[in-house]
């Protein structure tokens, strides 16, 4: 995704990305109709774990998130010092407002609005999976949201590396003070190993595979790469959902009025987020094509690390887990409906955008 844009003109969204939010339907219906037919066979990957670590989810994240930390490229953070007002709205609302503003919004809406219509003795479960959706910016998608809305290639590059480098050492301590806040007890172990596996370890892997192609054949093979994973990573991203749908599928068609409760305060936390990141960033005198990708880092979520986090630390079947897979239920619909408004805004701004994506792009 970090092609760059050539005389203002839109790159072509391809055909999946152009039809995201179709394919993450089908897998939602498809993951909840196996899970209901094949209800042994997700037992069985259930139980296929090693220290609460799901290995078939922790398989497929490696194949989603290692193809898109390739195309991140450290030595970008160089580059934060000509975008400086941008990237200070990143941090501030990545890591100063949304994980709490998530925690507050859980507690009011789990603990008070809808505590009569909740089990009870999930509500801690509930926020916990919530805080975790929120305390990670979104590390694969948001090229795609950028992409979409035009956004400055070298600027988003940048985020997403200083976010993933803050995103190694700042995941486990904002999990543990929120967790801890909200009177939930937080297995340290676990929770150490989910960020050494899903955080570090596909961090450093991507890195090394990436200087190694570089040094050795150049910039031409390390685009051949990445267009030969990303299949793969498609692939793994659709399984994912499937599968994870298919583990919550009882739970989805036994509770519809949960998910849906679930969902509320998902929905206005990415507004909320996308709202002050986007206004902060015009107040500011952003330029549109940072002033866009600043909002959709803000708003999206890391999903994949998310999910597998609270499948370590609280079980596939626990109040945690479903609460992040609603977040995977209502990001694609509702990200796309901020690129939407990122896109006809740009008048807002000084300057024109680098380019908008038509809306025959967004329909989907």
């Amino acid at each position: 995704m970090s092609t760059e844009l050539d005389d203002g003109v839109a790159p072509r969204i391809g055909f999946f990305a152009r039809y995201l939010s179709a394919w993450v339907a089908l897998c939602i219906v498809a993951g909840v109709a196996l899970g209901h037919a094949l209800p042994s066979v997700f037992e069985r990957l259930a139980s296929a774990e090693v220290q609460h670590i799901n290995l078939p989810v922790a398989l497929l994240v490696w194949l989603m998130i290692v193809p898109m930390l390739l195309k991140v490229d450290f030595t970008q953070l160089a580059g934060v010092r000509h975008q400086v007002r941008g990237i200070g709205v990143t941090l501030l609302v990545n890591w100063a407002i949304k994980p709490f503003s998530m925690a507050l919004l859980g507690w009011l809406f789990i603990r008070h609005v809808f505590a009569a219509w909740l089990p009870a003795g999930q509500h801690d479960a509930y926020i916990a999976g919530l805080i975790l959706l929120a305390a990670a910016p979104c590390t694969a998608m948001v090229f795609v949201w950028s992409r979409l809305c035009g956004g400055e290639p070298n600027f988003t590059l940048a985020q997403v590396a200083l976010n993933d480098s803050i995103m190694v050492v700042a995941f486990a301590p904002i999990v543990a003070l929120l967790l801890g806040v909200a009177s939930i007890h937080v297995p340290w172990g676990t929770l150490l190993l989910s960020v050494l596996l899903y955080i570090v370890v596909p961090v450093i892997a991507a890195q090394w595979w990436r200087g190694s192609l570089l040094r050795r054949r150049g910039q031409a093979a390390l685009e051949a790469t990445l267009h030969r994973l990303d299949p793969w990573s498609t692939a793994a991203l659709l399984a994912t959902l499937v599968l994870l749908f298919g583990f919550q599928g009882e739970a989805i068609l036994s509770q519809p009025l949960v998910i849906a409760l679930l969902a509320v305060p998902i929905v206005i936390q990415v507004y909320l987020n996308a709202a002050i990141a986007y206004g902060l960033s015009r107040w500011l005198k952003v330029p549109h094509g940072v002033a866009g990708p600043a909002a959709l880092i803000g708003a999206s979520n890391f999903f994949e690390l998310a999910v597998a986090a609270a499948i370590s630390l609280f079980g596939l079947r626990s109040g945690a887990a479903l609460a992040t897979v609603v977040g995977v239920l209502v990001e694609v619909p509702v990200m796309l409906s901020v690129v939407r408004i990122v896109n006809r805004t740009g008048h807002w701004f000084d300057d024109k955008p680098a380019h908008a994506a038509t809306d025959a792009s967004m329909h989907s």
